[in-house]
């Protein structure tokens, strides 16, 4: 049973991290403890839920911890071991526990795990409950160093230069392919650094008909290619509210991934069709791929890190990640950091990363413990996800006004409906950057709060 709610952990996470959304599923649920063991920072506000006695966590991302006994043992068991004294109260996202609905009961959590890059100023500021944890980070002497950088640098930019989270949770892409075709046609398999010239070349082998099938070589979707894009190219002007798409160095992302799409027979589907044995390669995150194993066990497949550019050859995707908030309301500032800072010890990260939760953690135990309580990744490469290190995001000034930009319209439907070419599709898709900047700006300055494209 343990296998089991691991992989389901796995599979909701690929929503919840991708969309960036709190997801809408599931009810309140109260775990019970003790007394409190740490003393409180002094600086809370008034409007904690917790008093001296309890920590309030508040789960917004991932369905599964709607369930108590999910969150009990991979969040829950390892709070108790440590802080046996503590009344620990957990609440999951939901009708009824919605942001709005705990402030309206004047019940403010004391740690809130969310989505960063988004989720940071549409849900944490605009319910007014940031706060930056550097000063804590230096109380407690905890080792930035220890995370992964583009992750922490990734909150950092959602923050405004500030700390608002640290991170708890990743998704990260990895590239899959079928060993039965490969072996049918003799053709060598991925290995970890393989460039995108080097995919390209496997892809026009791969790209066939053979009798009546019809192999796809290669399918990566451009959205995500653009949205966590490995050159750290910016979307928005480090300096004023306006879009930067309309470079060269954006031309040279959009043409490396469409010419794959413009082999014939390997136009832009879905990632998802791997599993039906006509794919030779897909880019896709780990949580899906582990769900294809359990679906298809037949599938004879492995996995290796997805493919680099020359220039930036250690380079994945962006972070893609779910943090743990202070809120600027909560009374027991200090535990709830003592319980961050233990969820992220070697000692938990590692149980966790047995179940196949990606840690956030640079550790070479961590990471080699990966998915071993996992059957469907069992004998697969699953070095190849920590192969490589996530890009950095492109900095921007503090202060600045954020939309979640719609880079995913530079292909769909600008190049793949209508056929523009790429430097039109950006200059397109940058122009909408700019209006619904402007438009979000001037919302914010007539008193709204500015999510509308957030």
């Amino acid at each position: 049973m343990k296998k089991t709610a691991a992989f389901a952990l796995s599979t909701i996470l690929t929503f919840s991290v991708l969309t960036g959304c709190t997801d809408n599923t599931g009810g309140e649920s109260v775990n019970e403890g003790g007394n409190q063991v740490a003393n409180e920072s002094g600086n809370g506000n008034a409007g904690s839920a917790s008093d001296d006695h309890t920590l309030f966590f508040y789960t917004a991302q991932n369905k599964v911890y709607e369930d108590e006994a999910n969150f009990d043992r991979l969040i829950g068991q390892y709070i108790k071991k440590k802080f046996p004294d503590i009344t620990l109260k957990h609440v999951h996202w939901n009708d009824g526990t919605r942001y709005e609905d705990l402030i309206a009961k004047g019940t403010i959590p004391d740690i809130v795990f969310e989505e960063v890059y988004r989720n940071s100023r549409r849900m944490i500021e605009k319910f007014e409950l940031e706060y930056d944890m550097s000063e804590l980070i230096k109380k407690f002497n905890f080792d930035t160093s220890l995370l992964d950088q583009g992750s922490l640098e990734r909150i950092k930019t959602a923050s405004g230069g500030k700390v608002y989270a640290l991170p708890f949770e990743q998704s990260d892409f990895v590239l899959v392919y079928n060993k039965d075709i490969f072996d049918k046609y003799g053709l060598d398999y991925p290995k970890d650094g393989m460039t995108y010239d080097e995919a390209y070349e496997l892809t026009k082998k791969l790209t066939r008909q053979d009798g009546d099938i019809t192999y796809k070589g290669y399918q990566q979707h451009p959205s995500h290619y653009m949205y966590y894009n490995q050159l750290s190219e910016a979307v928005f002007d480090p300096n004023e509210d306006k879009g930067a798409l309309d470079t060269d160095a954006w031309l040279k992302i959009v043409n490396n991934i469409r010419r794959f799409y413009e082999i014939p027979g390997n136009q832009f589907t879905t990632t998802g069709d791997f599993p039906k044995g006509q794919m030779g390669m897909s880019v896709d995150v780990i949580e899906n791929v582990l769900r294809w194993s359990q679906e298809f066990p037949d599938l004879n497949f492995d996995i290796a890190a997805v493919p680099v550019f020359p220039e930036a050859p250690e380079s994945k995707y962006q972070a893609n990640v779910n943090g743990l908030f202070i809120t600027k309301q909560s009374k027991n500032k200090d535990l709830a950091f003592q319980v961050i800072q233990y969820l992220l010890s070697d000692e938990v990260q590692e149980a966790r990363a047995k179940e196949g939760i990606i840690s956030p953690l640079n550790s070479p135990n961590v990471q080699q413990a990966f998915a071993q309580n996992v059957p469907q990744l069992k004998d697969k490469h699953v070095a190849g996800i920590f192969a490589l290190k996530s890009a950095m995001p492109a900095p921007r000034k503090p202060g600045l006004t954020f939309i979640n930009p719609p880079v995913q319209q530079v292909f769909q439907p600008n190049i793949f409906e209508q056929s523009k070419d790429s430097a039109t599709a950006l200059r397109v898709v940058n122009e909408m950057i700019n209006k619904q900047l402007l438009e979000t700006k001037a919302a914010i300055d007539a008193g709204g709060d500015g999510t509308q494209y957030q």
